[in-house]
């Protein structure tokens, strides 16, 4: 009895909210509603809390997200484009991996050549570990013009146009097999830090391990991105050689800090594993020491560098040596407890926040106090001869936050937000120095943990990395699901947790469990929706994506064709509902095709397929986008061709026949 009570008090807490939300726009049903959500919350159990979360994440029908959040989508590959608070999918965008429903890599021929950049020494490579994001920023503010995205596995970078949230770019870095540092932008985008990971020989060179200190490097790569072309410019790109310490996640600095880049890293103990011949773990050899390192990089003194030439060549790539960089004093070292990842910079640049996931602590490095300590000079050196700060020199605060802390973001009310994988919990703690005015009675302090399920890796708050956060939102990417959702085998998906973090001083409350079976998204930036403004349909009929210009093979109402050279027949195609033009088309066994398609919708949303069945092709063709693919036709028969996109009532009716002559 106690329980239906409880049950009916909380029914009515949900017919009083539900109330309030309607009364003005629909008075005389309000009552009937609430009656009915009554019973809803007593047959399913559900809490005030419950209703208040589900009020805070529910979208109407035809309502748009207030923030829009890109998620890296792991091993899949691919970045994933999720609404805030709804966290409904609203995309997935074709990056490193074959996307069939965008037609990225499965027909269209300038995203096979934009996959093909991303050939490793001369292999084709078909899928990437995406990590990531980073959204282009004007004055360290995200301006929604461009993302980039890494690929751990194969040390590449793509750029993607947020115009129509498709990938113009691959990079392949020439001197590192895989990287984990990158992407991260500096204040207005000038350059794309590509941090590395696992120490290897520069230049996929062979070296054997015994020879680890001596052969073995870490690195660091600037890409100089050209806004005006809207592409990377590799010819006026460059790296630094590092020690090879596991170099990790790279921040730049903003505000005071501009002009800075810090990275973290972990095995400074180089470790090179081998317990088949009786050595220790990697897990174990590289988690000896107390401290790593967090390297600490002057990048405008390194451009200046790169630029006059002082650089040693690497697979045709410039890179700043080690002796050169230490000789230049580019580069710094501080201790920071070991097995960190993240290096985050505050709001304003004044700290860099660093967790050693095996100690218990967030180790707060004041950039007033590095730059003194790097004045004062006389350090001592590592085996390398690169200067290492003293730990208490260039330290400001630690904060016990709980255990196995990882990743720090920030909100615009002068907290922090971290991480906790073992706990697992996302804490909030407030920041002090010029921050404390916000809460002047804290200053360095744990002030709350809140429980996530389960492992949480990454987080990631609404605008958290930029010199203004929103707060309002914070995301928790967690790693494992486990009881969470209905079983699906023994492969769980990840869990994407939406926890409420806009009310200065309240608890953190979580609202919403996303089950993400896609990949293992790792992390993800978050942007208001409003500064993003794609076109819905391209600006011209015959536009060509890639190039952002007429195509000039663009094909307009009347001009469709097919033209014989030899054995090469060249395709003329138009799409419109709804009907191909040519409906049929007659080749030879042997023909060599070259197939162009425009579709010269101007409608919003009039999206039309091309599938090719027998010949691997399959394209999305936008409004106004025009296309071309090839192929041999190899073998003889009667293919269909037809529209895979539902765009009219005559849907089924869009198709048209290929034969194929022996």
């Amino acid at each position: 009895m106690t329980k239906n009570k409880n049950l009916l008090s909380w029914g009515l807490v949900a017919a009083v909210l539900l109330f309030v939300a309607v009364s003005a726009f629909a008075p005389r049903t309000s009552t009937r509603l609430g009656r009915g959500a009554t019973a809803i919350a007593a047959d399913r159990d559900l809490t005030p809390d419950d209703i208040e979360a589900a009020l805070k994440t529910y979208m109407p029908s035809g309502r748009h997200d207030d923030y829009i959040m890109f998620s890296s989508g792991g091993h899949a590959g691919q970045v994933f484009v999720i609404g805030l608070p709804s966290m409904r999918i609203l995309k997935t965008i074709g990056v490193f991996t074959p996307e069939p429903w965008q037609g990225w890599g499965t027909g269209a021929q300038d995203t096979m050549d934009i996959l093909a950049d991303g050939a490793v020494d001369g292999i084709e490579i078909t899928w990437g570990d995406t990590h990531h994001p980073a959204l282009s920023e004007t004055g360290g503010e995200y301006d929604g013009q461009w993302l980039f995205i890494n690929d751990k596995a194969n040390a590449r970078v793509a750029l993607i146009d947020l115009k129509d949230f498709e990938t113009k770019q691959i990079v392949k870095n020439p001197i590192a097999i895989n990287d984990h540092g990158g992407t991260k932008v500096t204040p207005d985008t000038e350059w794309v830090i590509e941090g590395g990971q696992y120490a290897t020989p520069l230049g996929y060179e062979y070296a054997p391990i015994s020879d680890y200190a001596d052969s073995y490097r870490g690195m660091v790569t600037f890409w100089k991105f050209d806004r005006l072309a809207g592409r990377i410019d590799k010819s006026a790109s460059f790296a630094m050689e590092l020690p090879p310490y596991w170099q990790d996640l790279c921040d730049a600095g903003k505000k005071v800090s501009e002009g800075w880049v810090v990275c973290g890293s972990f095995n400074s103990e180089m470790a090179t594993g081998g317990i088949e011949d009786g050595n220790p773990p990697f897990e174990a050899g590289a988690s000896q020491r107390d401290m790593d390192y967090l390297h600490i990089i002057n990048l405008d003194a390194a451009i200046r560098v790169a630029r006059a030439g002082q650089t040693s060549d690497i697979n045709g790539f410039p890179v700043i040596s080690l002796e050169r960089s230490i000789a230049e004093n580019l580069l710094y070292l501080a201790p920071e407890p070991k097995s960190p990842h993240g290096a985050d910079i505050t709001p304003g640049g004044e700290y860099i926040v660093v967790s050693g996931k095996l100690d218990p602590h967030v180790t707060i490095y004041s950039w007033a106090k590095i730059q003194s300590s790097i004045r004062a000079g006389n350090h001592r050196t590592d085996s390398y001869g690169v200067p290492i700060l003293p730990f208490d020199s260039v330290v400001e605060a630690q904060v016990e936050v709980g255990l196995g802390p990882l990743h720090t973001e920030f909100d615009n009310q002068g907290y922090a937000y971290t991480s906790l994988f073992l706990e697992p919990a996302v804490a909030r703690w407030t920041l002090g120095g010029p921050y404390e005015r916000l809460h002047p009675e804290k200053g360095w302090q744990l002030v709350q943990q809140i429980p996530v399920h389960y492992n949480v890796g990454h987080l990631v708050t609404a605008e958290g990395d930029t010199v203004s956060p929103d707060g309002k939102y914070l995301v928790s990417l967690n790693k494992w699901a486990l009881d969470r959702f209905a079983n699906v085998g023994p492969l769980l998906p990840q869990n994407f947790q939406l926890i409420d973090i806009e009310n200065n001083g309240d608890a953190m409350k979580l609202l919403y469990d996303m089950p993400m079976g896609i990949g293992e998204p790792h992390y993800a930036q978050i942007i208001k929706a409003d500064k993003l403004n794609p076109w819905e349909v391209y600006p011209e009929v015959g536009w060509n994506p890639t190039t952002g210009t007429i195509d000039e093979h663009a094909v307009m109402l009347g001009e469709e064709r097919v033209e014989r050279h030899g054995n090469t027949v060249e395709i003329f195609m138009t799409a419109i509902r709804s009907h191909f033009t040519p409906e049929r088309i007659d080749i030879r066994k042997g023909d060599h095709v070259i197939w162009h398609i425009t579709n010269v919708e101007r409608a919003y949303d009039a999206t039309h397929g091309f599938a090719l069945p027998g010949y691997n092709i399959n394209v999305s063709i936008e409004p106004g986008e025009a296309l071309s693919f090839e192929f041999d036709a190899t073998n003889d028969g009667v293919f269909t061709y037809y529209c895979t996109e539902f765009c009219s009532a005559l849907h089924l009716e869009m198709m048209g026949y290929l034969q194929v002559r022996p």
